[in-house]
């Protein structure tokens, strides 16, 4: 029997935990000017992390653990790894922004950060419906306290109120149809589930019931509709950093909870949850980019953006249930696709506008665009690249993500989704347009301030950030290959 308490295997999650309560005591005992070296400790833990499951994965480690609720193969370390770069991105980002705002004085930002990092490594790894659990609440926890870390706004404050109480009612949704699954079969496990449901020894209506709950709770975390009614007040509520944390590695660790509990748990179920998730496609797809052509807001209107996105990604799921093998793993690992090269534009799509952002002036409407052409060609450029990319213009990655799911539903039959998916998306290019059209085309405001093209460490990681998108807009075939091999090797069903 495989050892039941093999620690080597969660050796990140242990690393990191440790060294985020190492920074905060260190943060406590030595605090330094705006949280200078808690913020350097921060990225070190990160750099750390990343090389050990760098290690991990060239080294070929992988297997259960704890009795089957945690689990180390190829999507485990894909996913952390793009995670550890997505925070520490975040991070340097947001470097500048939270010490104008003062919102380091008591430096638990960082630790926060890294505790939800640890939570979203969780459920990477989760092998069973309790550790999706438990590190969907270590996450959520965290990152209620961040929309509140600013508390002199109220705007950020009535922000966190929102994301608790509905994340709360989400994560009640989602552990009722939990108990409801365990209740019908008698497994906590996933493989477990998976036997009892291909062994027929179930009963149909509860595991349907229960089935119905969970994908609630997993459509609120991914921000699909109708559960996303909490990502605009929120995108828009928080401090932009704040936001940023929110809408990058947490997008990676819900659909990794969502490929494993319904791939591989809930396969057997597939007739119904795959309807679920064309219902949820089409309504993110249409709702997500209908609205957002109304928003004055850039904040808000990346936050409906996000919605139309995540309606890609669930076309891909779905896409992969009726197929054969081949097919469904190229389906799954579109979605994996997807969602990795979205975290990517959007890490710098916001990263834009905490650059323009500065003490007493926030960088969220539109208008505030306005001639930016005029002011910093470069910085216009980089945004010009990011909307089209979001906006699925050739021959950035955006079109390529775009592409692969459409050629996925459509081998998967599902080719009037396609055509629905295509006509919201060119819909969808009219409001990244907009922005282009302000940026170069409007006057820039009597008191906008001219933008230097300051070489920092922080432009530069957005110049390296922008450069991967042009690149794998023109070569995709590796990422692409690496997403299908992963799926391939993890995911069973």
């Amino acid at each position: 029997m495989e050892n039941q308490f093999n620690f080597a295997l969660a050796l990140p999650e242990i690393t990191l935990s440790i060294l985020a309560t190492l920074i905060l005591l260190v943060d406590v005992f030595i605090p330094s000017k705006n949280r200078s070296l808690t913020y350097m400790l921060s990225l070190g833990a990160l750099v750390i992390v990343t090389l050990v499951s760098m290690y991990q994965w060239n080294a070929g480690v992988a297997g259960h653990t704890f009795y089957g609720h945690y689990v180390t193969d190829p999507l485990a370390h894909l996913m952390k790894v793009a995670s550890y770069l997505a925070v520490m991105v975040t991070l340097i980002y947001s470097r500048q922004y939270v010490i104008d705002r003062g919102m380091v004085k008591g430096g638990e930002l960082y630790s926060l950060t890294l505790f939800a990092l640890v939570g979203q490594m969780v459920m990477i790894s989760a092998s069973s419906m309790l550790t999706i659990y438990l590190g969907l609440e270590l996450m959520s926890l965290a990152l209620y306290a961040l929309v509140a870390v600013r508390r002199d706004s109220l705007v950020a404050v009535e922000s966190a109120m929102k994301y608790f109480v509905l994340g709360s009612l989400a994560s009640g949704f989602m552990l009722y149809g939990i108990s409801m699954v365990y209740g019908a079969t008698g497994h906590i496990d996933l493989a477990g589930v998976a036997g009892a449901v291909k062994a027929g020894n179930v009963s149909y209506m509860a595991m349907t019931l229960g089935t119905v709950f969970v994908v609630c709770g997993l459509a609120f975390k991914l921000g699909a509709v109708p559960f996303h009614m909490w990502l605009p007040d929120v995108y828009m509520g928080a401090p932009t950093a704040i936001t940023l944390t929110i809408g990058a590695a947490p997008k990676l660790a819900a659909l990794a909870i969502t490929l494993r509990f319904l791939i591989e748990g809930l396969h057997g179920l597939a007739d119904s949850w795959q309807q679920m998730l064309m219902i949820l496609a089409v309504l993110s797809l249409a709702i997500g980019n209908l609205t957002a052509i109304m928003q004055t807001n850039f904040k808000r209107m990346l936050a409906y953006s996000t919605i139309s996105h995540v309606g890609f990604v669930l076309l891909g799921l779905m896409s992969g249930v009726n197929a054969d093998g081949s097919l469904a793993i190229g389906a799954y690992g579109s979605a994996l696709f997807y969602m990795l090269t979205y975290v990517l534009t959007t890490l710098a799509s916001f990263g834009i506008i905490l650059l323009l952002s500065r003490q007493g002036f926030e960088c969220e409407e539109i208008s505030d665009l306005k001639g930016l052409n005029r002011r910093s060609p470069l910085m216009a450029f980089g945004v010009l690249v990011l909307m089209f990319s979001l906006a699925g213009i050739p021959p950035l990655v955006g079109f390529y993500a775009k592409l692969v799911v459409l050629q996925a539903a459509i081998a998967a039959g599902h080719l009037y989704l396609a055509i629905v998916a295509i006509l919201f998306s060119l819909i969808g290019a009219y409001y990244y347009l907009r922005v282009v059209k302000v940026m170069y085309f409007d006057e820039p405001a009597a008191d906008a301030p001219v933008i230097g093209n300051q070489l920092t460490f922080r432009s530069g990681v957005m110049s390296v950030n922008g450069l991967v998108i042009i690149l794998l807009g023109i070569l995709p075939g590796g990422l692409m290959t690496l997403c299908v091999q992963v799926i391939d090797a993890s995911l069973k069903f």
